[in-house]
């Protein structure tokens, strides 16, 4: 058997592209233009990266884009009142402040000072607990686009067993809310799993986001299964530096139904859904219907 590749890269461009659409209707129809303001404190490379990657995509898409960049010495309290002057600004209809933060500014403390109708990251307390409870939130990004992308290859996901390795706040967790929502029968797995490779073995969804290289390899995959790679870990290799998933992808491959790469895999749906999860807190702002196929 040779698993199916999902190529998130495509499959970004088509959320891309709908989001495109939608905000040109909105502009069109409405006179309304979806704004997402970005956050970023002090100078991480890798964070400089992504967010000049989302400023991009939020500008192609036809939205207007707010950078905020600001010293890393700048004060907790000077941060906040930033985030309640963007709470207070209508044109800005998502807000997203990049993490990690410095060790001086209470990360907790800020994530839950923006307001939830405008946390496109979904981490907001309160959008975890009304994704916990089933109810309308703002669904965190990576594990939405996890969904769409489940959804699209296999349909109806209802009755399926799905196993999630890892537990955190951003991933895991709402992955399994997620799952649970489309009435999948959900295990969350972890590093003190027993005998985590069975598990791993009775999932027709198998949901990788645990942060170890190549951490399950192909003898634990069911044959047939749909495995989504979460994973996005640097190793050296013959030398080099490579990127590589939480998945061993060459032998995984050979048993699975479907994979996701690492790279080109859950990685482009990340930015593609903060998009759409601005376009949808802005339609949700000035009481318009939501846009088909970018929600939960």
């Amino acid at each position: 058997m040779s698993a199916t590749i999902i190529d998130g890269k495509a499959f970004a461009a088509k959320v891309r592209g709908k989001v495109a659409q939608h905000v040109a209707r909105l502009k069109e129809e409405h006179g309304i233009l979806p704004g997402l303001a970005v956050v970023l404190v002090g100078e991480d490379p890798a964070s400089q990266v992504y967010v000049r990657n989302k400023g991009k995509q939020t500008i192609e898409a036809g939205m207007q884009s707010f950078e905020h960049k600001l010293p890393v010495e700048t004060s907790e309290a000077d941060l906040l009142a930033l985030i309640a002057r963007l709470n207070a600004d209508p044109a800005v209809h998502g807000i997203l402040v990049q993490l990690p933060l410095p060790g001086h500014v209470n990360a907790d403390l800020v994530i839950n000072a923006i307001d939830p109708a405008k946390d496109v990251d979904g981490f907001h307390i309160s959008n975890v607990g009304l994704l916990g409870t089933g109810q309308k939130a703002m669904v965190p990004c990576t594990p939405l686009g996890c969904l769409m992308m489940l959804r699209d290859h296999l349909g109806n996901l209802s009755g399926m067993n799905a196993v999630v390795v890892g537990r955190s706040n951003i991933v895991g967790k709402p992955m399994a809310q997620l799952l649970l929502g489309d009435s999948c029968t959900v295990t969350i797995a972890h590093s003190r799993t027993r005998d985590l490779a069975a598990v791993c073995r009775g999932a027709d969804i198998l949901v990788a986001a645990v942060g170890r290289p190549e951490m399950i390899p192909g003898d634990w995959v069911k044959p047939g299964a749909t495995v989504i790679d979460v994973g996005i870990n640097r190793i050296e290799r013959d030398g080099k530096t490579a990127l590589v998933g939480d998945v061993d992808f060459a032998s995984a491959a050979k048993v699975a139904g479907a994979i996701t790469p690492v790279p080109g895999g859950v990685g482009p749906m990340t930015i593609a859904c903060l998009l759409a999860n601005t376009v949808t807190a802005c339609c949700r702002a000035n009481g318009l219907a939501e846009p088909e196929g970018l929600t939960a």
